[in-house]
């Protein structure tokens, strides 16, 4: 479904077509002849670090990497709309891939922001240097996970991990759940509640953690529906000893994650977007060679009404993510509205596109080789990945309406 965009910068269509030709070549025929690798059960052997590899070796990797350490440059006027391009052709190739990278993406863009000097000058190099270097972003935790979302700023929801100062060292101990890239990140954005009593809002600070620092454990890989290659972890900490030096923002960090959730809801659309794209190309090209009662499928009325209002649901979801990806790099007053409404959006036409598709395809449709139920499980995690679907309608209501809208969690202020 290759779509004419003419606002595309000539360095954006030549990243483009690189992510094109990397997917096309190396994403996808890998994806489709070893579709049994991604129901194994040990994390470590489903993805290839060579995909990894190949994805650095294109430049796509350490995207929001500062140049002076070895980052890939992005027009800063258009950096948010470059991820969303870059991502999408990611996703079409696989959604998990895509949020491994991603991943590397958003972390880095915080860290740029909010890292003290001495922690980019250690960490940086260290990203670009190893193809396999992950990144994970660890707030989610296996309660109350929905008040971190909206936020229902009081001291019963704060958040239950807790880092207490003891001399020259930060003392963690809790739990985090849900995180993407947790099982086999190498370096950890941690939240904790560091001022018992205040709310969410002023009492969480963020901490920059390496993997295989002692009283850290993971857990377990979470076994995921969809995005499968992309490993997801539960994340514990015992009495885990951190450098005074490794923290990055105290009491008010929730308040500075704008940096890394209003650029990570464009992704999170576009790599949805990605597999809407995928589920509507393969389907398109089945249509118009399946037989079906004599003619080929897409000579059915059913079947062309359907194939209509998927290429329809996917433009309309490429409209509102483009206005909202402009107005994150304009950083519009509107912006946060437009982030959370086109996450929205496309969790859930993208889903229908997708169960269009598995439904088009007859009982090819739900053969595990044949790949489509694959695309269908993919858009399924989406509605549920950065917030559910109800508690993003939540977010933009009080966005929209701030000074009438419900609290929508705990009891009414």
């Amino acid at each position: 479904m290759d779509t004419i965009d003419r606002s595309l910068s000539e360095e954006q269509r030549m990243m483009r077509a690189s992510c094109r030709a990397f997917v096309n070549d190396f994403v996808t025929p890998f994806i489709r002849q070893n579709w049994q690798r991604e129901w194994l059960m040990d994390p470590d052997a489903r993805l290839p670090r060579a995909i990894l590899e190949q994805a650095d070796r294109i430049g796509i990797r350490t995207l929001g990497v500062p140049e002076e350490f070895g980052g890939v440059p992005l027009d800063p006027t258009h950096e948010v709309q470059t991820f969303a391009l870059i991502s999408e052709e990611i996703a079409r190739g696989d959604s998990g891939l895509s949020d491994k990278l991603v991943q590397i993406w958003k972390v880095s863009v915080l860290l740029r922001n909010v890292a003290p000097r001495h922690l980019q000058e250690l960490w940086f190099p260290r990203i670009v240097r190893d193809p396999g270097f992950l990144l994970a972003h660890c707030l989610t935790e296996p309660r109350g996970a929905s008040d971190r979302w909206l936020p229902y700023n009081a001291p019963e929801a704060a958040m239950q991990t807790r880092a207490v100062l003891k001399g020259d060292e930060w003392i963690i101990n809790g739990r985090k759940q849900f995180i993407s890239n947790g099982y086999d990140a190498s370096l950890y954005v941690v939240y904790a509640n560091t001022k018992p009593g205040a709310g969410m809002l002023q009492g969480t600070s963020s901490f920059l953690v390496p993997r295989g620092t002692p009283g850290l454990t993971i857990a377990r890989c979470n076994e995921t529906l969809g995005g499968r290659f992309m490993n997801n972890g539960e994340l514990v900490f015992e009495d885990m000893r951190l450098p005074r030096d490794h923290l990055l923002v105290e009491n008010d960090a929730l308040a500075k994650t704008g940096v890394y959730f209003r650029p990570g809801k464009i992704i999170q659309a576009s790599k949805n977007l990605g597999v809407g794209v995928a589920a509507f190309e393969r389907t398109a090209e089945y249509v118009q060679n399946y037989v079906q009662g004599g003619r080929i499928l897409i000579k059915h009325q059913a079947v062309a009404l359907r194939l209509a209002e998927m290429a329809t649901k996917l433009r309309a979801v490429r409209a509102l993510l483009h206005e909202a990806a402009r107005a994150v790099d304009e950083r519009a007053p509107d912006a946060e509205e437009l982030c959370n409404m086109v996450k929205l959006f496309a969790s859930e036409e993208v889903f229908k596109v997708a169960q269009h598709a598995v439904e088009l395809h007859g009982g090819n449709g739900i053969m595990l080789d044949f790949g489509i139920e694959k695309l269908f499980r993919d858009a399924a995690v989406f509605l549920h990945m950065d917030a559910t679907v109800d508690i993003s309608k939540f977010k933009i209501v009080k966005l929209m309406f701030p000074h009438t809208a419900g609290a929508y969690a705990g009891p009414e202020g």
